[in-house]
């Protein structure tokens, strides 16, 4: 059975790829699986269908037959354990894998999305700019360990797998920023990322959303 995943039926970041849901259309490319997509309106993410579906009222949210999933990172695990193309075979590699999934999530995410609300929805407060510098601080202390462990590997683990993408994910965020290009590694490794055929169909499909709902 195809699975359906929820997505932005106008995307906040203007058709950029980055919401989440852009990253289970990504692992359901880059394993072959076709999918459906349930398109959500702000208002529709809040009304009781969705939110037995995904308790907070955000998304993506995947469904199969037997399975109800919220959270990018679990429906990720899920695709990887249950597909080829982004585990390796060997377990150890495997639970290494896993290991930069949560590593992404949990350790290098928080203090890009912490500046990212800051620029976003304080930028009028006069705290803010004397903010910035701390908040710039946090995320760099946070790449600069990301560069000395990735060196000249291509993919954190030999092989592109879900830690990679999620942890490509997590550093598109910020693109809107220079912190990036203050690292030339890091952003090849982001470039790498998106020039993956399965990132570039997703990021297709998503733009598509987006342009028909300009048009609309």
């Amino acid at each position: 059975m195809t699975p359906t995943l929820t997505g932005f039926a106008n995307s906040p970041d203007r058709g950029r790829g980055r919401g989440r849901d852009m990253r289970v259309r990504w692992a359901l490319e880059e394993v072959g699986q076709p999918y459906d997509v349930r398109l959500l309106t702000f208002a529709e993410m809040k009304e009781p269908p969705h939110l037995a579906l995904h308790p907070f009222g955000q998304i993506p949210t995947y469904e199969e037959p037997g399975l109800q999933l919220f959270e990018s990172g679990a429906i990720i695990l899920h695709i990887a354990e249950t597909h080829k193309g982004l585990f390796p075979a060997e377990p150890g590699a495997r639970m290494r894998a896993i290991n930069w999934m949560f590593a992404a999530l949990n350790t290098v995410e928080p203090p890009i999305l912490e500046r990212e609300t800051a620029m976003l929805l304080e930028r009028d407060e006069s705290w803010t700019v004397k903010r910035q510098p701390g908040l710039d601080a946090r995320i760099c202390k946070r790449l600069d360990a990301l560069v000395a462990y990735l060196g000249d590997r291509e993919w954190l683990e030999g092989m592109f797998t879900a830690g990679d993408l999620m942890m490509a994910s997590v550093l598109f965020r910020l693109g809107s920023s220079s912190l990036l290009q203050r690292y030339p590694s890091l952003s090849a490794y982001v470039a790498r990322a998106e020039a993956r055929p399965a990132y570039r169909r997703a990021f297709a499909a998503q733009l598509a959303v987006f342009e028909a709902g300009n048009r609309a």
